[in-house]
């Protein structure tokens, strides 16, 4: 499905937040990989996989997105540094789905686009319910 959209600021704007978005995704799944390494247990380490793959099917949703957009393909960047331990990269982990939740959904109220207003409103409620496992894995661990 392709829905070029004109050049607009608005439109300008949506490119840098979807590079943005792009970005964040491809770091949490590297990170969250290694997260996963770290983890205590086959229980924790089975819902972050999961969590990873929610992040790939963000990625791949913003990526066509973007490419609808721009009719390029995004050229992702790993953004941030991933934790060197476990506690450590709940707690970060946590702190980051907690900020992409505000970010996305400002993405989701700010766009005249259904498509992408839809993209971004289901990624937030997916982020919030990833920062409640981290937040879960912080009390038990």
């Amino acid at each position: 499905m392709q829905y070029y959209l004109r050049q607009s600021s608005e439109n300008t704007e949506i490119v840098d937040e979807l590079t943005k978005a792009i970005n964040g995704e491809y770091s949490a799944i590297h990170c969250y990989e290694q997260l996963a390494n770290q983890s205590p247990n086959t229980e924790i380490n089975n819902r972050i996989l999961e969590i990873r793959n929610d992040e790939i099917r963000h990625y791949q949703t913003f990526s066509h997105l973007y490419a609808s957009l721009t009719g390029n393909q995004p050229s992702p960047k790993q953004t941030e540094q991933c934790a060197a331990d476990f506690r450590s990269g709940i707690l970060a982990s946590f702190k980051d789905e907690q900020e992409t939740v505000d970010f996305y959904y400002e993405i989701a109220r700010k766009t005249n686009n259904p498509v992408i207003r839809e993209a971004f409103t289901q990624a937030a409620a997916d982020e919030q319910n990833h920062a409640v496992w981290f937040l879960y894995f912080m009390n038990r661990h």
